[in-house]
C-alpha cells in the first residue's frame, strides 16, 4: 500500500493542542563524576541476578535470540527479567547506524536475514506465556523493507504460539519508506512505537543518519493508516536540550496524534559515547509527565529510568482508556 507523496512533502500542519508551556522550575545543574561514573542517589537500579533472570538468559541462548535489554544495556533488566518480560531484538545485534547514545553493536549485516528467526521468537512468547511483547530491531538499512517483513511474520508467529497476546512494535524509520510502515501496520500491532530520542538541534550530534522531521511523518502516517493503533514515542533528556525544546518537541509529537510518551533520562553506556550534560530530579519528571498530560497524550511514563519498552504492557492498557 502506497501513501503517495509523503516522502516528498513537510509534515502538514495538525489541531495546535497548545498546553500551557510553563517552564519547569530552574534547579542547579549537577555535572556528571565522569571520573568516578556515579549518578545521583535517584538512579538506582537492580542488579541482575535470580531465578527468573537466569531462565530467560539461559532461553534466549538456547533459542539464539537477542534482547535489546542486553545489547543496549538497560538499567531495567534485572527488574523486568525477573518479572518474565523482555524486549525481543530481531533482525541480528549488528546496526548499520552510528548514533552517538546507543550501546548496540555497530557494522554491515550485509543483507543476511535468519528466516527462521520468527519462528523462535514465537516459540519463546508460548514458552513465557506472555500477554504483552515487545519486538524491535537493528536499523537494517540494507534491507530494500528494512526488515518490515520480518516484524510481520514475528507479529504473526507470536499469536499464533500465544493467542490473545498483545504486541507493540518499536521500529526503526525505514529510511522513510511507507511501503513498509504500510506492512507492519497490516500486521496490526496493538502499539506501534517510534522513538524521537531528542530534540530537532541535536539530531546531527545524536542521531547522525536520521531526521527529526521523516520521525514525525511515521507516527503521523501510522495514524493516518489505522486510526485506531495506539502510537507512541519515546525522548531521552539529559544531552544539552533546554526546556522549552523539549516541551516543543513534546507537542510536535503530540500534533501527529501519538497515543503514549515516554520520557527517561539518557546514561551514557561507555566514555566512547556522548556524555551526560544534566541530570533530571525526579520533580523534574513529575513536571513533564503533567506538561505531556495536558498537551493531550492518554499516557506519559516519565522518570529517570523510564525506558521505550519499561512497563510497556501497562502502558498500552492505560493508552486505550
Amino acid at each position: 500500500m502506497w501513501i503517495g507523496g509523503f516522502d516528498s512533502h513537510p509534515l502538514p500542519p495538525l489541531v495546535n493542542n497548545k498546553a500551557d508551556k510553563k517552564m519547569l522550575k530552574p534547579l542547579p545543574l549537577i555535572e556528571p563524576k565522569t571520573e568516578q561514573r556515579r549518578h545521583p542517589s535517584w538512579i538506582k537500579a537492580r542488579i541482575p541476578g535470580g531465578g527468573n533472570y537466569a531462565e530467560l538468559k539461559k532461553l534466549m541462548r538456547d533459542l539464539q535470540l537477542h534482547t535489546v535489554c542486553e545489547e543496549a544495556r538497560c538499567p531495567n533488566i534485572g527488574e523486568c527479567w525477573n518479572s518474565r518480560t523482555a524486549t525481543f531484538m530481531i533482525l541480528g545485534d549488528v546496526c548499520t547506524r552510528r548514533c552517538m547514545f546507543c550501546a548496540v553493536k555497530k557494522g554491515a549485516p550485509g543483507g543476511v536475514v535468519d528466516t527462521d528467526e520468527p519462528r523462535r521468537l514465537g516459540e519463546a512468547v508460548g514458552y513465557l506465556k506472555l500477554k504483552h511483547i515487545v519486538i524491535t530491531s537493528v536499523n537494517r538499512d540494507d534491507l530494500n523493507d528494512g526488515g518490515a517483513s520480518v516484524f510481520a511474520e514475528c507479529i504473526a508467529e507470536a499469536r499464533k504460539h500465544r493467542p490473545g497476546c498483545t504486541v507493540e512494535v518499536l521500529i526503526p524509520d525505514l529510511e522513510g519508506n511507507w511501503d513498509a510502515l504500510a506492512v507492519i501496520v497490516q500486521a496490526r500491532p496493538e502499539v506501534l512505537n517510534h522513538n524521537t530520542e531528542t530534540v530537532q538541534r541535536l539530531y546531527r550530534r545524536v542521531r547522525p543518519y536520521a531526521n527529526y522531521q521523516q520521525t514525525l511523518t511515521l507516527l503521523q502516517i501510522t495514524k493516518q493508516l489505522d486510526a485506531q493503533m495506539l502510537t507512541k514515542s519515546g525522548l531521552m533528556v539529559g544531552l544539552g536540550e533546554t526546556v522549552t525544546e523539549l516541551l516543543e518537541t513534546m507537542q510536535d509529537i503530540r500534533n501527529t496524534g501519538c497515543d503514549i510518551l515516554t520520557i527517561g533520562q539518557y546514561l551514557s553506556p561507555s566514555a566512547r559515547h556522548l556524555p551526560i550534560q544534566r541530570y533530571y530530579t525526579p520533580e523534574e519528571f513529575d513536571e513533564l509527565k503533567e506538561a505531556g498530560i495536558e498537551m493531550g497524550f492518554r499516557h506519559v511514563e516519565s522518570g529517570p529510568l523510564v525506558r521505550s519498552s519499561y512497563h510497556a504492557g501497562e502502558q498500552a492498557r492505560l493508552g486505550e482508556n
